[in-house]
């Protein structure tokens, strides 16, 4: 497994790098989940995370192996907001100043989180860009280079993947071997770095990624063997309208996933409502798509023990309440 750009031994430093920092998720079941998808269902609740989200995570790790000129200079990044927040919080932590590049559609609560985050951190400030006409990826490494920053992106880093990947490393480590395991996917940071966790300690279990209907790159690219770049995609997602995987995290997709399903925004605010009904849990739309593949039926685990990871709870709270209320 050289030839990827992260190994395990990789998620183990990052474990010991977070240790102290991250908060341990917890794994929840359900009796009304297991019954209804006739499998045994193990949530890895990351809307518990620092921030509301696994982004954490990987922003930590990545930003705490920076040199002290880095340190000094910044971080850059571009997000629609979790990663923007797990940034902003690790700089605040780190001492770092930080610099994120978000949609202005971005749900508010992520931006007035983001910049509470910031909150006097010299020289930290975010920027705004349309998501549909304008590329952040231009923005960032624009900014980058005219301040001397360091631009950390999303998902496509080894570091950021690493530390995603101690989540799976969490979860297994409390509940056995499982049969399979559920990421959601957008870029594909958390899925590469879970895949390359669970196949090391559970060895024979299956990997399977989770987009929205309108946002199917990764199954696309799976299906062609290369990275297929789409238009945004319009889903209630926003965690996942990633227009294509990482040059980075695709070589671990390929190698590690089995398959890649997806799931509609109605399937998923109907998780959000199970979630809120019978889990008593604020889980945002991205966050609900692995366990929307399970519980609507995307997919057929009966019999399985299976992980669930529930990557964030980072939500407006009067579109929560109007999506799950309607």
């Amino acid at each position: 497994m050289t030839d990827l750009a992260i190994r395990f031994d990789d998620i183990q430093a990052a474990a010991g790098r977070l240790a102290g920092q991250t908060l341990k998720t917890p794994v929840r079941q359900s009796r009304q989940a297991d019954e209804r998808t006739g499998a045994q269902l193990f949530f890895k609740c990351e809307n518990f995370q620092r921030m509301g989200a696994f982004k954490f995570r990987g922003a930590y790790n990545a930003l705490a192996q920076f040199a002290p000129e880095q340190r000094k200079a910044g971080v850059i990044a571009f997000s629609s907001g979790n990663h923007a927040q797990a940034i902003a919080l690790s700089g605040r932590l780190l001492g770092i100043p930080s610099v994120i590049v978000m949609p202005k559609d971005a749900p508010p609560a992520k931006l007035a989180a983001t910049r509470g985050y910031q909150q006097g951190q010299k020289g930290s400030e975010v920027v705004l860009y349309d998501r549909y006409t304008e590329d952040r990826e231009a923005i960032g490494q624009r900014i980058a280079r005219e301040r001397g920053m360091t631009l950390i992106p999303p998902y496509d880093h080894p570091h950021v993947m690493a530390g995603q990947g101690t989540a799976a490393l969490e979860l297994i480590k409390e509940t056995g071997p499982l049969d399979a395991l559920l990421v959601c996917v957008g870029g594909g940071g958390l899925i590469s770095g879970c895949a390359v966790a669970a196949v090391h300690l559970a060895p024979g279990i299956a990997v399977h990624g989770v987009e929205p209907e309108a946002g199917n790159d990764t199954q696309q690219s799976l299906a062609a063997g290369r990275i297929v770049r789409i238009e945004t995609p319009k889903t209630i997602a926003d965690g996942a309208q990633t227009q294509a995987s990482g040059q980075l995290t695709f070589p671990v997709i390929q190698r590690h996933v089995k398959s890649i399903l997806t799931v509609s925004d109605t399937q998923l605010v109907a998780t959000m409502r199970f979630f809120a009904e019978r889990m008593k849990m604020v889980v945002e739309p991205t966050g609900c798509l692995a366990a929307a593949a399970v519980l609507e039926g995307a997919i057929d685990l009966r019999g399985q023990r299976v992980g669930i990871i529930v990557s964030g709870g980072n939500v407006d709270l009067p579109a929560y309440a109007g999506m799950i209320g309607g």
